[in-house]
């Protein structure tokens, strides 16, 4: 991202989008289409849309919390209920692991999952909902609007102040071409080679060796400043890894203390085969909020799950869903977990003000996604 913005890739790609963009929900539902967009991987999708869409937002008006909550809901989400991105690599193997595949390869299995990934998608489609006002905005999210709106003020006083310097890449390349395709390329070679792969780390080696064959040539930057702005963009990242690497002892914590796996079998060895898909996503997904940890639980519950599915006679396709929905919320809006992490660092937001703004309109899919996983649980 670094690279790409010091090309004026980036730059590029808001320049184009402006021409697009040109009225205040144009800006939302086009930042939604970009996230849906880049499915390959939430990490990757979390911090590339904010970075390119923020100035556009800014300039209509948009606030810094609704374009946080339209990056990650099109981030965590979108990656949740695509078969060809790095979440379903990674929940494929471990429906494979747990026998959940129903004799059908790992891909396979995941495309017969893919609909009952219930919460990805309400979570998807609920945002153009409330970018259109077909559901109304409400709580905080609804007075950071206001605030936008009213006296152009994109950020809160809180996020505000806990920058250390605002964008200028506008300033920075003012009078000079800036081409999208430095942007689009790079972001299409991650994509490629991470769906050929399966490695998300490989897609990124390539695209930093695009980057370097396409800029030289440009003459954009010099071979030390194409190194220097590559080391600049890991320092950049440096506070975020911290705060992730933090998350994690937490989430480490939790499990050496038996929590996970205490709760999981607890609540999920007295039930009704009919409410088995409900309660997965109601207790998983509870936990995966509470602990900040979704492939970590992920790992944990699908030995668990697989066996009481097969047990109980009920769909290993639909629990695989509940179980991959359910940490899929966690993903979407615990304060610490590395998603919101990246997606308030991309917007510039700091993460309590995503999760006070954020987390009403979250729980609406929530609410939502447990009432389909009740009627499935009878119905199949």
């Amino acid at each position: 991202i670094m690279l790409m913005k010091e090309s004026g890739g980036v730059m590029g790609f808001s320049n184009l989008a402006h021409k697009v963009m040109k009225t205040r929900k144009a800006s939302m539902i086009g930042t939604w289409v970009l996230g849906i967009i880049i499915f390959v991987d939430d990490y990757l999708n979390c911090l590339a849309i904010g970075a390119a869409v923020r100035d556009i937002t800014d300039k209509h008006k948009v606030s810094r919390e609704m374009l946080a909550y339209i990056v990650n809901s099109t981030g965590v989400t979108d990656c949740a209920a695509i078969p060809i991105s790095s979440w379903a690599a990674y929940m494929g193997a471990l429906m494979v692991t747990a026998n959940m595949t129903g004799g059908l390869s790992q891909f396979s299995a995941y495309v017969h999952t893919m609909p009952f990934i219930v919460y990805g998608w309400l979570a998807v489609l609920c945002v153009p909902l409330f970018c259109l006002g077909v559901i109304p905005l409400f709580g905080p999210m609804k007075r950071a609007e206001q605030r936008a709106q009213e006296t152009g003020q994109t950020l809160s006083d809180i996020s505000k102040a806990a920058l250390v310097e605002l964008p200028e890449e506008e300033k920075k390349f003012e009078g000079k071409k800036c081409n999208v395709l430095n942007f689009l390329i790079p972001i299409l070679v991650v994509a490629v080679f991470t769906v050929i792969t399966e490695d998300i780390l490989l897609g990124l080696f390539a695209a930093v060796g695009v980057c370097l064959v396409m800029y030289l040539p440009q003459r954009l930057m010099s071979i030390k400043g194409f190194f220097k702005h590559l080391v600049g963009g890991m320092v950049d990242m440096f506070p975020m890894l911290i705060l992730i690497a933090v998350s994690y002892m937490l989430i480490d914590v939790n499990t050496k203390l038996g929590l996970v796996d205490y709760v999981v079998k607890v609540a999920l060895n007295n039930v009704n085969p009919a409410f088995l898909p409900v309660t997965i996503f109601v207790v998983i997904g509870l936990l995966s909020f509470a602990s900040g940890s979704f492939w970590g639980l992920a790992a944990i519950a699908f030995p668990i799950v697989g066996p009481l599915a097969a047990a109980l006679g009920v769909s290993p396709f639909l629990c695989a869903g509940a179980l991959i929905s359910s940490v899929c919320f966690g993903g979407h809006i615990c304060m610490y977990s590395d998603t919101v992490i990246l997606t308030s660092a991309s917007t510039q937001v700091t993460n309590a003000e995503y999760f006070r703004t954020s987390a009403p309109l979250v729980a609406v899919p929530f609410a939502l996604s447990a009432i389909v996983f009740l009627i499935l649980g009878f119905a199949i």
